[in-house]
């Protein structure tokens, strides 16, 4: 029985578990699965039930699993947690690659095949997960089992190339950072102490790691674990979409023709690295399936949905907003309740398919908390994206207004310079998380290593969510004296006038620039700003963060070719920016952002045109973005009619 279970529990009231039990896959290697039962007076209940699963890398003892079990299994479910394969307690084969793992969609179905043939289970299979149980649960559904009854993935990236490892170009380096997560408990590494203090200790020195690019093979303790280095090379180097990432498990967007028909719910949030793989996934299982499908999308940055806070970093949607663990169990057994029973009754047929969080319409007022009241609320929808929403051009204007009217024919071009040796920091945004070991001496280090799991004692090197646009000693790649970026010379802001009546952006969207380059290669860079005006809390004002984007130009024609600059050529870019959904308020300005870099949640483009990762030195652009008639720049909106912009407590 796990230790950290409740009282009630442990006194055997309700759940039997067996534990490490190993089942084969059907190449032999074996899993290792915890069962959790219904039980009365510590026997086993007779009968057959339902099943939730969950299949992780995280180690499934972990609380934040067995909690699963706590719940559902007295309410008539078995629950059944799994170790990935080459993780934990299941048998290794050496292919444990993180998010190129082979296996996972093939040992899935397996997994539902044992489940469905034992005497315990009716034959109706679930799944849930955050994250990497989420693929799990995606790579699962390809494979079609026929147990696999309905699925809840939260946060799951669907194409690695666009969403997860790389993006517009370049590398998502918060994969950098989990690489390390996943070699600390990498069984090469875990019963090895001198192994496991070189990875720890590269995760205290990680500042200095972002710097010593590019990186090599042998550069980190990586090294000990060959496939996960091996990842982090691909993930880095390989910035033309190839057979690499043409596979199942980099691209399920590719598969969704095989994808199981089963009612699916997909969750995510506003600042998740992966809004733009939910939403997709979304309306391509609608397009494809004849089986309900939910999509759920909140304020939340990565896994945020379990969070018992109102506030994502440094701003504060209100208390609706929240879910919580208690809210999002309630949710997902009402969900499976209607598909997983012998009695199932389906999907009601007044439930909306969609529910979006509209972020907005606070006091822009600092809370009891310190963080900035931006307000929102939920609301149905019965489509993604909103039928309503009018695709509005807001054109960026020479002299760094942004309108809807279009430039004038001599609209004066902009310029900046681009040096990779003093890039704009990152400061919030939609990823996962980067976080750092703090320093401490060998007493210190022993005394917590006894109290804590150095996972635990992890603190935030980056943090997503929405930030005001102003660096700060606290967040990394920030220099003094700590201006605003709007204020930065390397940072051209076009913004709206204040607004006299409030504006509703929500759906997906994209920048459209015309630029030149004294570079062969390099790259531009887009954020949506919301900018609150100044108040007694925040003489400033605000300049929150929606969201941002990048392109890497040698990919400008498509990701499959390399086409590089001529020295001043002028050429056309488009930048995709994730969906969001935010309320621009009286007052508040509409601004979009264009510079080179975000560093370090995105690699750095050395403007060389060298070979990806493989750069020899880096030298400053002189980049320019066009305005005038022939070549406007503009974003594309997603305005909702204000007649049309309800909401819905």
């Amino acid at each position: 029985m796990n230790p950290n279970r409740s009282g009630d529990l442990m006194r055997g009231h309700g759940v039997n578990l067996s534990k490490d039990v190993m089942v084969p896959m059907r190449d032999g290697i074996r899993l290792a699965f915890d069962i959790y039962r219904p039980a009365r007076h510590g026997a086993f209940v007779e009968g057959r039930f339902p099943t939730i699963m969950l299949h992780t890398p995280y180690d499934k003892t972990d609380r934040r699993y067995s909690e699963i079990a706590d719940y559902f299994v007295p309410k008539g479910y078995n629950v059944v947690l799994i170790d990935l394969r080459d993780r934990y307690r299941s048998e290794a084969s050496g292919v444990y690659y993180h998010a190129a793992t082979p296996h996972t969609g093939r040992d899935g179905a397996d997994i539902c095949g044992w489940i469905g043939n034992q005497p315990w289970s009716n034959g109706r299979i679930g799944t849930v997960g955050s994250s990497y149980a989420a693929i799990t649960q995606v790579r699962t559904a390809i494979e079609a089992p026929k147990n696999l009854t309905a699925i809840w993935p939260d946060v799951v990236p669907t194409n690695s190339f666009q969403n997860q490892c790389r993006e517009g170009g370049a590398m998502q380096q918060h994969m950098f950072w989990a690489l390390f997560i996943h070699a600390q408990d990498d069984q090469r590494v875990r019963d090895d102490p001198a192994k496991t203090a070189e990875v720890w200790d590269n995760l205290r020195n990680l500042r200095q790691m972002f710097r010593a690019t590019p990186w090599q093979a042998g550069q980190t303790a990586l090294r000990h674990t060959p496939q996960l280095e091996a990842s982090l090379l691909d993930y880095y180097t390989r910035g033309a979409y190839d057979s690499y990432w043409d596979r199942v498990e980099h691209n399920y967007t590719k598969f969704w023709e095989q994808h199981a028909d089963i009612p699916v719910t997909m969750s995510t949030g506003w600042y998740d690295p992966f809004p733009a793989a939910d939403t997709e996934y979304f309306t391509a299982m609608t397009r494809l399936k004849k089986s309900p499908m939910r999509l759920i999308v909140g304020p939340w940055s990565h896994v945020g949905m379990r969070g018992e806070a109102s506030y994502c970093h440094q701003v504060d949607f209100g208390p609706d907003s929240v879910w919580g663990v208690k809210r999002y169990f309630e949710e997902q057994l009402a969900y499976f309740s209607r598909w997983l029973p012998d009695d199932a009754t389906g999907q009601p047929a007044d439930e909306a398919p969609v529910r979006i969080f509209v972020m907005g319409g606070g006091s822009g007022r600092k809370t009891p908390q310190g963080k900035l009241g931006h307000g929102g609320c939920w609301r149905d929808e019965q489509a993604w994206p909103l039928d309503r929403a009018v695709p509005t051009p807001y054109f960026l204007r020479g002299d760094g207004g942004l309108s809807t009217q279009g430039p004038a024919p001599d609209e004066a071009a902009r310029q900046f310079t681009y040096n990779p040796a003093h890039p704009v920091p990152t400061l919030g945004g939609l990823y996962c998380a980067i976080g750092e070991l703090p320093a401490g001496g060998a007493g210190m280090e022993q005394a917590w290593a006894r109290l804590l799991s150095p996972v635990l004692r992890l603190r935030d090197l980056l943090s997503p969510g929405p930030v005001d646009q102003k660096e700060a000693p606290e967040f990394f790649g920030s220099e003094a004296p700590y201006p605003r970026l709007a204020d930065r010379a390397d940072v051209l802001v076009f913004q709206t006038p204040a607004l006299t009546e409030a504006i509703e952006v929500t759906g997906p969207m994209t920048v459209h620039l015309w630029i030149s380059s004294s570079a062969p290669d390099t790259d531009f860079t887009a954020k949506l700003i919301d900018v609150h005006p100044a108040n007694e809390d925040y003489p400033e004002g605000f300049d929150m963060l929606l969201n941002d984007s990048i392109i890497r130009c040698r990919y400008r024609e498509g990701y499959d070719k390399e086409v590089f600059l001529s020295p001043g050529q002028v050429v056309p870019v488009t930048i995709v920016l994730p969906p969001t959904s935010n309320l621009f308020g009286r007052g508040h300005r509409i601004r979009v952002d264009i510079s080179s870099s975000n560093w370090p949640r995105l690699d750095l483009n050395p403007n060389t045109g060298e070979p990806m990762g493989r750069h020899t030195h880096t030298v400053p652009a002189k980049q320019r973005v066009y305005s005038d008639a022939a070549r406007p720049s503009y974003i594309l909106l997603p305005v909702i009619p204000a007649a049309e912009s309800g909401t819905v407590a």
